[in-house]
């Protein structure tokens, strides 16, 4: 992410997305998408009250090839990050299957929460870090905090061991989800936003990577 904007490479991801799950998605449709979030995403930084109209791109302007390039190199890109490699593993069977073995399948509202904490769980890290069962086990472990559902949880009756979980792990991985909830500021939000496509990312890194140079020498 550090050579590459988080916008192309969210593009690339539901590109290949489309392609994996055989949902078809043709490749003008997603450029033309991503640059009218793109084109709505920075008239949001501007300081002015006029109401955002959008203003289609030219199927034969070089706007057009320059997001049509960038969504090929970001899906190869991905693809050499994964080796190639793309079966996923789907959390969701053992999330059902925990939920039947803790007896949690008749309250809708504990299997509606897991799975949402399972499903946000997607925007962290934690799927590189961490196995399925300990996942799922987090996403629980919050479920019933939040729902105040009674579980064995005392040593040595835990109710995630009989899911090899640890708890170590699954504390780790509840702060991964939880941080996603945090409030962010306005500050925050215009950063994410300013670092959409690949060339804002590389003049965030060259304007920090001089300042931060600089620091020391000021001291």
């Amino acid at each position: 992410m550090k050579q590459f904007g988080v916008g192309d490479i969210g593009m690339g991801a539901l590109y290949l997305a489309s392609k994996l799950e055989e949902c078809a998605l043709r490749m003008r449709d997603l450029i033309n998408v991503y640059d009218l979030l793109l084109q709505r995403a920075t008239q949001s930084l501007e300081k002015n009250t006029k109401i955002f109209k959008y203003a289609p791109m030219s199927y034969f302007g070089t706007a057009f090839y320059d997001l049509k390039d960038t969504l090929v190199v970001a899906e190869m890109q991905i693809l050499k990050r994964l080796g190639f490699n793309v079966h996923v593993v789907l959390p969701y069977g053992t999330l059902v299957n925990y939920l039947r073995v803790l007896g949690l399948t008749s309250r809708e509202d504990a299997c509606s929460r897991a799975w949402g904490y399972v499903n946000d769980a997607l925007q962290t890290p934690v799927y590189a870090l961490y196995q399925v069962p300990t996942i799922v086990s987090a996403a629980i472990f919050l479920t019933v905090r939040h729902l105040n559902i009674p579980l064995p949880s005392t040593p040595p009756n835990c109710w995630w061991e009989l899911f090899d979980a640890s708890w170590d792990d699954m504390w780790s991985i509840c702060g991964y989800i939880m941080r996603l909830y945090r409030r962010r500021s306005v500050e925050d939000s215009n950063r994410v936003v300013g670092m959409v496509t690949k060339q804002e990312v590389r003049r965030w890194l060259e304007e920090n990577g001089r300042n931060s140079a600089t620091t020391p020498d000021q001291r």
